[in-house]
């Protein structure tokens, strides 16, 4: 007769064996699972430090992004133009106040967020794969495609937003108006909108803001400003006006952007030197260089934005019909209109 005492360690030593090839089992697949994770912690990190330092910048530079909006769009023919930086910024402020530098920023906080943080962490992610997680050399032209794809991706992802804050970032700027019927209108219920008429009492009648013609106070908001475009102008692909060549332009110009930027990281900021001074001049060098560059996408991009907005006189049939119509205009200086004040809010942020 055998005692309990002699059998239970036998079968706990058959346990014991089981147990461990379970454990085995068990582990085996959860180290493998945080390698097939597509968003890592450090890409979230990306996405979040990257959002955050887009809207901070925008902010900052709010009053600059739209005047350069204002004196992209306005007529060439008019003697009434935003002209200059300074002087521009000072009429501003005098026939709006601090709200009128802050015109559009809401939007456009909501908008940069997701657009840099895509942007980022897309550019991150390309630059993984095209190396071959760190197998290959990464190069120049790698850096440009990474960046082109980046740029294309987080622009469409966000173009709707964009269109918006232009349009109501020059809806209230006393910009001349080139469809005299409708300046004409708002004479006949000018009594039925004392509250819009009065807030910019310092502009003179024939050089009126465009809301006082065209938009009622419900449509200066982002969501009255895009019912608005897309009941009058042709539902939602309205939103997308302008997003061929804004393609065009963004492509080059990230691809360009960053890859300057971190070929002038090596020559700048070399290990040891990375002051935030040197990194500021890294960003302002290549944000000039690709803003140069391509800037004549950006007034292209601005001109399609505006186009259903009957006041400021603009009908064009497609990209190639509004640059032959702004060089035979304007000239080849019609495709830089807003260069300065671009430059001074646009190269020390993006990378900083």
């Amino acid at each position: 007769m055998t005692s309990p005492q002699t059998s239970a360690p036998a079968l706990r030593a058959e346990d014991k064996v089981e147990a461990s090839s379970h454990s085995v089992k068990m582990t085996e697949p959860e180290t493998k699972k945080p390698a097939d994770t597509w968003l890592s912690p450090q890409l979230s990190s990306y996405f979040i430090a990257g959002g955050i330092a887009g809207a901070a910048s925008r902010t900052v530079v709010s009053p600059l992004e739209r005047l350069k909006i204002i004196q992209q769009v306005q007529p060439a023919s008019s003697d009434k133009q935003y002209k200059g930086v300074w002087s521009s910024l000072v009429r501003m402020w005098r026939e709006e106040g601090f709200k009128g530098f802050m015109r559009g920023n809401g939007i456009n906080c909501l908008r940069i967020i997701p657009y840099s943080a895509v942007q980022f962490t897309t550019y991150e992610q390309l630059k993984k794969w095209f190396t071959g997680y760190g197998a290959k050399t990464l190069d120049t032209p790698t850096r440009l495609c990474a960046g082109a794809l980046a740029g294309i991706t987080s622009v469409c992802t966000t173009y709707p937003l964009d269109l918006v804050r232009s349009r109501l970032s020059i809806a209230t700027a006393s910009i001349p108006l080139q469809n005299t019927a409708a300046t004409a209108a708002p004479s006949i219920g000018a009594a039925a909108q004392p509250a819009l008429a009065s807030a910019y009492h310092t502009v003179s009648a024939s050089v009126r803001p465009v809301a006082a013609a065209v938009f009622t106070p419900q449509d200066l908001t982002m969501w009255g400003m895009t019912l608005k475009v897309m009941r009058e102008e042709g539902g939602v692909r309205a939103l997308y006006r302008g997003l061929v060549p804004t393609a065009m332009g963004v492509a080059p110009y990230v691809g360009i952007n960053f890859a300057s930027y971190e070929a002038l990281r090596g020559v700048i900021t070399p290990p040891g030197k990375s002051s935030v001074h040197r990194k500021l001049l890294c960003g302002a060098l290549a944000g000039s260089i690709s803003q140069t560059l391509t800037y004549p996408f950006d007034v292209l991009r601005r001109k399609m934005q505006v186009t259903g907005m009957n006041a400021l006189g603009y009908k064009y049939n497609g990209a190639l019909d509004a640059l032959r119509s702004i060089v035979r205009t304007e000239g080849i200086k019609g495709l830089y209109r807003g260069l300065w004040p671009n430059l001074c809010e646009d190269p020390a942020l993006r990378h900083a």
